[in-house]
């Protein structure tokens, strides 16, 4: 089979599986082969109840004991039935499946995989998987690829399919040269498609994901050499003269900029003054100030003639900028716009028609504002926020809407300048690394389980001083093959616990984008106290009152994306706090948690991170680069990435375009194009 080839080609696949496959974007037999494992599992020795470890997968068995009982909690029916295992009770509990209630019968036995904990004494399973007695014996000792599915869409299922297009899969030319994988010890295409789905042990899994690691990191650094061969530095015909509005806008803010942000907004200015297009990054913790030197720039803009854009990626984003641009430029006489994707069609052509005439100096808005409909009359500047949420061609994409229009993006990830000159090569970088002086530090600890029921009782006391707080789960859902702390679950556990009155929701990233602006919205305004999260919160909404937040399996995160997570606190006078909870308590953990009780300072701990964070799970939570990258990380990846930077620069222009013009689509072996689309 050709890798173009669709899927309905592959053995098994029908017209409504085929549909179920392109909702997750599997549409050609090179997608489906390009749908990397999330993780693996082994399946080991069944083991006693009686002598099992707490917290960990583990598969046990033995008989159910009584039928099953049905209850409801805040609205989701809650299963369970207890299993006997020569003579040790292990209480099985289900959410929302309230079917198993018939289908489990008295006396049955069973095998099953899941968690052991303990709650008022008493041994549970909470959401175990039912096994038969066939699956767990062919699976026993072997690593079993884990999948992300979607309705309709089973593991074994996607494992079935995959073996069958591996098997029939047309020999492919790799379109890394030779010498360059012999020089980085790079394993040729076909040998590793066939050992990350199917591996014999965790060094073939780590072999075969170093090269799809390496192809992300080549074909980006690519096509970004591509794009800026011939963009050295550009001539701006755009004339700025009236810097005074600015100096105007900084004495009438309640509090005096930082040094750093003195500094970074001397930059821009001299960057504007000096006749040539800016092309500038500037880094900065959550909470250092960025947005003001954004908002000063748009100003500067918008006074000498020029319209400016400033694209967030989320919607509450977009609105919060827009209404905080809203009070901080009263009385300077600026014309400001919202636009973004949900609004009405009416809306939307009444905000076009403005942009398109001249009518508004700034517009704030999400992917919206790069849409074909969307036509500038004069763009002079455009601000990226958060940008390591868009990718390459969305960042150009807004550029190109203006004639050489000044660009600055900003980020609150703390990149090491090492890495940060491979990623932004093209760009002058500038670096805001204090915070304002009226900000508290906010006070961390490192704990293990054994602390879990004192922190539930530290926040709820929190919760009645009239604060909020935020529990951060890597997992949207209990899933095989996964130790790790999911939301859904959560929820449950989390509403047995705590009071009735306490309103609790839950935000992942699988949401539609008007649920997840609604579930903010609550807890922006008071409706909900506790926000159980996966770490889509780290770009969310400024919640004042939200003090407290405590993350689950911390040890799984980087230390660099811990210390964003944490930043979603803080964000006022109030004293907040982070709870950094381990599941491993192992001296070498801990040592490295410890980092974040010692130091506020991002750029710190992101080069500790560099040093401390070894090879770890690799396929455990993802740190960073979500736009940029589906499997590679920047940190637990930055060897590879540094060779991936050097395999580029030793190519000539002339092989650079040949690679160009047959390098895969994001990674994937999919088409052949010209110009890479990340």
């Amino acid at each position: 089979m050709e890798l173009n080839a669709d899927i309905i080609n592959i053995k098994g696949i029908g017209e409504k599986t085929a549909a179920n496959y392109r909702r997750i974007g599997i549409n050609t037999v090179g997608d489906l082969v390009m749908h990397i494992p999330r993780g693996y599992e082994e399946y080991k020795e069944i083991e006693a109840v009686k002598d099992a470890p707490l917290d960990c997968n583990i598969i046990v068995e033995g008989v159910l004991a009584k039928r099953p009982a049905v209850k409801s909690i805040r609205g989701r029916k809650i299963v369970s039935a207890p299993l006997n295992d020569r003579g040790t009770v292990l209480n099985l509990v289900w959410f929302n499946m309230p079917f198993l209630a018939n289908s489990l019968k008295v006396g049955t036995y069973y095998i099953l995989r899941g968690k052991i904990t303990v709650k008022n004494g008493e041994k549970r399973m909470v959401h175990p998987k039912i096994l038969t007695k066939e699956e767990y014996y062919n699976r026993l000792h072997k690593l079993i690829p884990i999948y992300n599915l979607t309705e309709g869409l089973t593991n074994n299922s996607l494992m079935k399919s995959e073996a069958y297009a591996i098997e029939n899969l047309k020999p492919i030319k790799d379109y890394i040269p030779d010498n360059i994988r012999k020089k980085y010890n790079i394993m040729p295409f076909m040998p590793a498609v066939k050992k990350i789905h199917f591996p014999n042990n965790r060094e073939e899994v780590n072999e075969a994901r170093k090269r799809f690691v390496f192809d992300e990191f080549f074909t980006f650094l690519l096509m970004l050499r591509h794009y800026k061969k011939g963009s050295a530095k550009i001539k701006s015909e755009r004339k700025y003269t009236h810097f005074e509005v600015c100096e105007k806008l900084i004495d009438s803010l309640p509090y005096e900029l930082t040094k750093a942000q003195q500094t970074v907004y001397n930059e821009v200015i001299a960057d504007i003054k000096s006749g040539y297009v800016m092309n500038r990054l500037i880094q900065g913790d959550v909470g250092s100030g960025k947005t003001i030197i954004a908002a000063l720039a748009l100003l500067l803009n918008a006074k000498n003639g020029y319209q400016g854009a400033l694209m967030v990626p989320t919607e509450v984003l977009a609105k919060q900028h827009y209404e905080s641009f809203v009070k901080l430029l009263e009385g300077f006489d600026v014309r400001i716009t919202l636009l973004t994707g949900s609004m009405s069609v009416y809306a939307k052509q009444k905000e076009y028609e403005k942009i398109r005439e001249n009518k508004t100096d700034i517009i704030i808005g999400t992917h919206a504002l790069i849409q074909e409909k969307v036509v500038y009359a004069d763009l002079g500047l455009v601000i990226t926020d958060e940008q390591h949420r868009f990718g390459v061609n969305q960042r150009k994409n807004i550029s190109d809407k203006g004639n050489c229009c000044h660009t600055i993006v900003m980020s609150a990830t703390p990149i090491p300048r090492t890495l940060a000159i491979i990623l932004y090569g093209d760009m002058d970088i500038s670096v805001i690394n204090e915070l304002p002086k009226a900000r508290l530090p906010i006070k961390n600890c490192v704990v293990g389980q054994s602390y879990r029921n004192a922190a539930y009782s530290f926040i709820l006391k929190e919760i009645n001083k009239g604060n909020k707080a935020y529990i951060i789960c890597p997992m949207i859902e209990e899933s095989e093959g996964s130790e790790l702390s999911d939301v859904n679950s959560y929820y449950v556990k989390l509403s047995e616990i705590m009071p009735d009155n306490i309103n609790i929701d839950i935000l992942h990233g699988k949401m539609k984008p008007s649920e997840k602006n609604k579930v903010m919205e609550r807890f922006k305004c008071g409706m909900t106290d506790i926000l159980i999260s996966t770490t889509v919160i780290e770009v969310g909404i400024d919640v004042p009152e939200a003090t407290v937040m405590m993350i689950e399996n911390a040890e799984r995160f980087g230390l660099a994306q811990l210390h964003q997570l944490r930043g979603r606190v803080g964000r006022s006078d109030r004293q907040s706090y982070c709870i950094f909870m381990t599941a491993d308590e192992r001296k070498e953990v801990l040592e490295r948690l410890e980092v974040l009780n010692r130091s506020n300072d991002g750029f710190y701990i992101a080069g500790q991170d560099l040093k401390l964070r070894g090879p770890g799970d690799m396929f455990g939570v993802r740190q960073s680069g979500e736009a940029y990258f589906d499997i590679a990380d920047i940190y637990n990846d930055a060897d590879v990435l540094k060779n991936a930077d050097a395999a580029v620069r030793s190519l000539s222009d002339e092989e650079v375009s040949r690679i160009v013009r047959v390098c895969p689509r994001k990674g994937k072996y999919t088409e052949i194009v010209p110009v890479f689309a990340l």
